[in-house]
């Protein structure tokens, strides 16, 4: 199953100011990477011109990497007159850059307190930071007071939606994730994600519906095709998981591995002469696919078919894959069996000849000849 991450999204101005902090982007547990927004903080009067060059320098510092040396500065700073919102979230900002989590989430704190409430990127932060220390519950409640001021922020209910997923709230994963949704139909990304959200529902019938109106939006997505045939799949629906890679490959007929999950559902649904021929033609498109000359010799060696087996497990073996000395090895037991020394000897020497060096084939070969 695919899933594509959501990139976070401020909407604010992206230019540096006179006095500004840093906002670094709040992610889920899958994506914390940091952006910096340059924010303006409007005072009803100028500050000290001994604070307005505290926080440039800090911010300079900040620009640099140093962090400790910028949180000093941002403490002289508020205590020289700047705005305690704006040096408690750049505080704030450095500690999530050190990675000191808790210290981040009091300054935080600090912030979203100094404001009242009102400022949406220090709580969209601390929501960051809560996933990171894997407190959960308080994540979830930093989102929604985000949101509550944000409702149109589509990367806050995705990572809301998330928060959900790790404290088991499948509803509340789904609901997040719809709302995101609604907010932004045509992204390819949401599609996929709200259609997983229904799957952990078991809500097959909807997330097919959503994947197919996506793909009826998006023609050109051929993966919505690939992935409704996993979803099919999942719910044991190899008719219907078959038709959509066969729809798949209508579009890239020389899609390897579509073709490759096309012949393991159709061995799964017990069509394996058919799931042959489709390896076969992988073969012939992609000779070193060896995982599929490993499947390909499975299949043949369990209807009987020991040449095409042999055959493919020593293609697979040309190609460095390890698992095609067990299949050789499986072979020659069974020649030993049926009474067939020579067949067995023939078939150990020849995983010998690309395994030389391993031990339990010089056992097999000496218990043999003794």
């Amino acid at each position: 199953m695919m899933k594509k991450n959501h990139p976070f999204d401020f909407k604010g101005n992206f230019r540096p100011f006179s006095l500004s902090s840093f906002v670094p982007s709040a992610g889920s547990g899958q994506a914390f990477r940091l952006s910096s927004i340059i924010f303006l903080f409007v005072a009803t009067c100028f500050a000290a011109q001994s604070s307005y060059d505290l926080l440039e320098r800090a911010n300079a510092l900040y620009r640099n990497g140093k962090f400790n040396q910028a949180i000093i500065l941002y403490h002289k700073a508020e205590e020289r007159g700047a705005d305690p919102t704006a040096t408690s979230f750049n505080i704030a900002n450095s500690y999530y850059q050190m990675e000191k989590y808790p210290e981040a989430a009091a300054a935080y704190r600090k912030a979203v307190d100094f404001s009242d409430g009102t400022f949406s990127p220090a709580l969209f932060n601390m929501a960051s930071v809560y996933f990171r220390l894997k407190q959960y519950p308080e994540c979830i409640a930093a989102y929604h007071r985000a949101l509550k001021l944000e409702p149109g922020n589509i990367s806050g209910w995705l990572y809301l939606g998330e928060a959900y997923s790790k404290v088991g709230d499948k509803v509340g994963a789904l609901r997040s994730v719809e709302k995101a949704y609604q907010l932004d139909p045509d992204d390819l990304s949401i599609v996929y994600q709200l259609s997983e959200a229904n799957i952990a529902m078991d809500d097959y019938d909807r997330a097919v519906e959503i994947v197919r109106k996506g793909y009826t939006a998006h023609p050109e997505e051929v993966d919505f095709l690939v992935y409704l045939g996993d979803v099919f799949r999942m719910n044991k629906q190899y008719e219907q998981s078959a038709g959509h890679y066969r729809e798949a490959l209508g579009v890239r007929p020389d899609d390897v591995n579509v073709m490759y999950k096309l012949a393991d559902v159709l061995a799964e649904d017990n069509k394996p002469f058919v799931a042959m021929d489709i390896l076969n033609n992988i073969l012939q498109i992609k000779p070193d696919f060896s995982d599929a000359a490993i499947f390909l010799g499975n299949l043949a060696y369990d209807t009987k078919f020991l040449d095409r087996a042999e055959y493919a497990y020593e293609l697979a073996a040309k190609k460095g894959n390890a698992e095609a000395i067990y299949g050789l090895k499986n072979m020659a037991y069974d020649a030993m069996a049926k009474k067939r020394t020579d067949e067995a000897r023939r078939l150990l020497l020849l995983a010998q000849k690309y395994y030389p060096n391993d031990q339990s084939l010089k056992a097999d070969l000496l218990e043999l000849e003794q």
